[in-house]
């Protein structure tokens, strides 16, 4: 169940790095390193701070798409 995010492009348009992006939201860099990277999927919780922080909404950053054998 592939979750895909566009958080280093709305990251970059609001010109922080991955450490500030974390102090913003209250997790580490390596955390959100891992979201953009594609290895950790974030809770409902911080994907809405996320969103929050970026201006946008959670289906701007994230994106969800099953697999053929979840269908």
């Amino acid at each position: 169940m592939p979750l895909y995010n566009r958080l280093k492009e709305h990251r970059a348009r609001l010109g922080v790095n991955q450490q500030q992006m974390g102090a913003l939201a209250g997790v580490s860099r390596q955390t959100i390193s891992q979201i953009e990277r594609g290895d950790y999927s974030p809770s409902v919780t911080l994907a809405l701070k996320l969103a929050k922080i970026c201006g946008v909404r959670v289906e701007d950053i994230f994106s969800y798409e099953e697999d053929e054998e979840d269908a």
